[in-house]
C-alpha cells in the first residue's frame, strides 16, 4: 500500500512539472520568434518608401569627388555639403528607375550611392546604395 501511494505521489508531481505540458505544445517560439523578426523588417522597409538596395545596378562614368571631399556612405538625416550642390553630381531619376523627387528634392551621385537631398539645405531624405558598379 506504502509503494501504491509513493507511486502514485511522484506520478502526479511528475505530472504537474510541465514536462507533459510542453510536449503537448504545438508552438513553436523559435519560429515565431523568426516571424516576429520578418515582420519588423517589412515594417522597416516600408518606413520609408524612398530608401531601398538597388536591385539592378548600372554602369556611369567614373566618379569624381569634388576637390578635398572623397566617396562616403552617407545616412538619413546628414547634410551634404554643397560642394556636392554642382549639376554634374545631379542624377536623372527616369534614367535609373527612382521615384520623382518631391518639390524641392532632386538626386545626387556619390560614389556608388544615390542620395535625395533638399536642394536648398542639403539635407539628405533618404539614400540608395550601390545603384552605380565600380
Amino acid at each position: 500500500m506504502k509503494s501504491f501511494i509513493i507511486s502514485a505521489l511522484a506520478l502526479a508531481l511528475l505530472g504537474t512539472s510541465g514536462v507533459g505540458v510542453a510536449s503537448a505544445d504545438p508552438r513553436n517560439p523559435v519560429a515565431e520568434a523568426r516571424q516576429d523578426l520578418r515582420e519588423a523588417r517589412q515594417d522597416r522597409r516600408q518606413e520609408n518608401r524612398w530608401e531601398r538596395r538597388a536591385i539592378k545596378r548600372y554602369k556611369a562614368g567614373k566618379y569624381q569627388a569634388p576637390k578635398g571631399y572623397y566617396a562616403r556612405r552617407w545616412t538619413k538625416g546628414q547634410r551634404l555639403p554643397i560642394a556636392y550642390r554642382n549639376r554634374m553630381y545631379v542624377v536623372d531619376h527616369r534614367n535609373y528607375g527612382l521615384r520623382y523627387p518631391p518639390r524641392g528634392y532632386h538626386y545626387v551621385r556619390v560614389g556608388n550611392d544615390v542620395v535625395l537631398t533638399a536642394i536648398a539645405s542639403g539635407l539628405i531624405a533618404s539614400v540608395v546604395f550601390d545603384l552605380f558598379e565600380d
